[in-house]
């Protein structure tokens, strides 16, 4: 039988110190596909990615992935997931993580310049934005086919940020991403749809004007 791959979270209530940050939350995305999450800080951005990945408990959720009910989405295999802080350890060198975490799609991750010319350095002889960038492509080129992106141009200077949008876009055509970053600009230019979260909930964005209309940007002038 023939199903569309598929991540999707339905019915995410979360509260943090008896305050609701999530409320009855709704998202998915198909191979393909790049969803774009956008919120205020505190909207509960990267806690619903957490919450999808498993590595925090909800107080509700209901996780399906490719059909398949799943209680936390790591042990699927078929999630990666960005922290906002690096997660590579500093001794490890960049082959050795690549060995770890990119498997099926390596050849294409050895295409790039930047990462070829430094597979012996150890990540702590990298600065924070070349750190940035490399953990950015090793989710990318993972071997899983949904990736979860918490602020990947954070730290990146901005030729490394339009870069980083070409290699989703090559990426997302055997991938699925969902991505929340500060720039929303960027998250606008890379995303097929964007959904904001607002006030617990979610809401389908289909223009900058409903960015206004929420409150995520202020109105401007004529």
């Amino acid at each position: 039988m023939f199903y569309m791959q598929e991540l999707f979270i339905d019915s995410v209530t979360h509260k943090f110190n008896q305050q609701t940050i999530l409320n009855g939350v709704f998202i998915n995305c198909k191979i393909g596909e790049v969803v774009g999450l956008l919120g205020r800080n505190g909207s509960g951005k990267s806690t619903l990615l957490k919450i999808i990945f498993g590595s925090t408990a909800a107080d509700f959720k209901f996780l399906k992935i490719n059909e398949k009910i799943i209680d936390k989405g790591y042990r699927s295999g078929e999630i990666s997931y960005l922290p906002q802080d690096n997660f590579v350890p500093n001794n490890v060198k960049l082959m050795q993580a690549i060995d770890i975490f990119c498997n099926q799609h390596k050849e294409e991750l050895l295409k790039i310049r930047f990462v070829t010319d430094h597979l012996q350095r150890k990540f702590r002889t990298f600065s924070g934005g070349e750190s940035r960038f490399l953990e950015c492509l090793l989710m990318i080129y993972s071997d899983t086919k949904f990736v979860l992106l918490d602020e990947p141009f954070s730290q990146l200077a901005p030729l490394l940020i339009e870069e980083l949008k070409l290699h989703i876009n090559f990426a997302k055509q055997f991938k699925s991403f969902i991505i929340t970053d500060h720039y929303h600009r960027s998250i606008i230019d890379v995303s097929d749809r964007i959904v904001l979260l607002h006030n617990g909930c979610n809401y389908k964005i289909e223009s900058v004007d409903d960015l206004i209309l929420h409150g995520y940007l202020p109105h401007t002038k004529n």
